[in-house]
């Protein structure tokens, strides 16, 4: 069980490019569509979940996922699997700087999976909007995440919608309010342990020096500690935490491959240990880097888990469960709206592409290795033309 939950997210993360927002929707189409390994009402809460706790949202979700198939040792399973291909990728751009990145073939394989991105956060977020929308207060709720986060396009964003989306749920639950199906419920015991660990490793990572690889990894578990919104707005304090030992162009050149290479934007992380240790320790560092910035979201999860599905149970809670599903919604479109579409499609002919390839992954629902396949091909024939 454990080594099949590796391997699926393995194979994931392998083709997982265009950020948590498309990560999602892979999940979305794998997990619950496909595997049916979760629900779709499980599935929403986990990324409810994701957007209060800070941390990278993905990978969070996914360690869920991993948690509830097998426990500790799953969730463990999945965040590596998934983790995995892109840590191994910006450990090769460290090594050898990026000298794949001029070249034209390169250039369109990048573009391809970006398009690739558009259509399955697009299929995701009609998929939920079916699910989750279901009256036309929910369906208003959609709409005002959506509205609110490209008012709001800050890191603190996702965590205020969900909270006003809770609270106004709470308030206003109504006859279209179902009740919520019986999940197995997560250990409370493990929860409060996790937390115990979060505290006191924050705490030490305040006491240990900035050098050496001690104060490497105390850098980082606080980066992860303290954001919320992922990748793009980690940059800023990670980049005031390594100023002194590597150049901004060098933080820009990590923070380009992490876009670049499938999986989580955290592993710009492995990119800059790797850049910052000494030479003969450099995949130590690297590996150290990546653990420190993901345990405390991994942690949190386990937290956020274990008291988000006893709160559930409550009436009002279960009002609030429906209207921060809505909001996710709102999110997940607002997110497709941008960065994702503006930094992808630029051309007619793109816009062709993804129209021709929603209709494909809507309609008939691939496997996903079918949608990369294709993709991919399209890439390298262009490459050819």
């Amino acid at each position: 069980m454990v080594f099949n939950i590796f391997k699926t997210f393995f194979l994931l993360g392998c083709t997982s490019f265009g950020g948590p927002a498309a990560h999602l929707g892979y999940f979305r189409k794998l997990f619950v569509e496909q595997l049916k390994w979760v629900d779709e009402p499980q599935y929403a809460q986990w990324i409810a979940i994701s957007q209060v706790m800070p941390g990278p949202g993905s990978s969070q979700v996914g360690f869920a996922i991993g948690c509830h198939r097998a426990g500790i040792m799953g969730g463990l399973a999945a965040f590596v699997g998934f983790t995995l291909p892109s840590v191994m990728l910006m450990c090769a751009f460290a090594w050898f700087g990026t000298l794949v990145v001029g070249e034209q073939w390169f250039t369109n394989i990048i573009s391809a999976l970006k398009l690739m991105a558009v259509v399955i956060v697009a299929d995701a977020a009609l998929g939920m909007y079916r699910s989750f929308c279901s009256s036309r207060t929910l369906k208003l709720m959609a709409l005002a995440g959506v509205l609110f986060t490209l008012a709001w396009p800050f890191g603190f964003a996702g965590l205020w919608l969900v909270a006003i989306a809770g609270l106004l749920g709470a308030g206003m639950r109504s006859k279209e309010t179902p009740s919520m199906k019986d999940h197995r419920r997560p250990s409370l015991v493990r929860a409060n342990v996790a937390l115990v660990i979060f505290v006191v490793l924050f705490v030490v990572s305040l006491m240990l020096p900035d050098q050496g690889v001690a104060g490497l990894a105390a850098q980082f578990y606080q980066s992860g500690s303290l954001v919320f919104g992922g990748g793009h707005v980690v940059l800023p304090l990670i980049s005031e935490f390594v100023s002194n030992d590597v150049s901004t162009s060098q933080v820009l050149t990590g923070y380009a491959a992490a876009q670049a290479v499938p999986g989580p934007m955290f592993t710009i992380a492995t990119y800059l240990g790797a850049m910052v240790a000494p030479a003969e320790h450099s995949i130590i560092w690297a590996l150290v880097a990546t653990g420190a910035i993901f345990a405390p979201g991994l942690l949190l999860m386990l937290v956020g888990q274990a008291y988000w599905q006893r709160l559930a149970g409550y009436a009002r809670a279960q009002g609030a469960v429906q209207y921060i599903n809505a909001a996710v919604v709102g999110l997940l479109v607002a997110t497709l709206v941008f960065p994702i579409i503006p930094t992808s499609v630029t051309t007619y002919w793109q816009i062709v592409v993804v129209g021709a390839a929603f209709v494909w992954v809507h309609g008939f629902k691939p496997p996903i290795w079918q949608v990369v396949v294709a993709f991919l091909a399209g890439a390298m024939t262009a490459s050819l033309l």
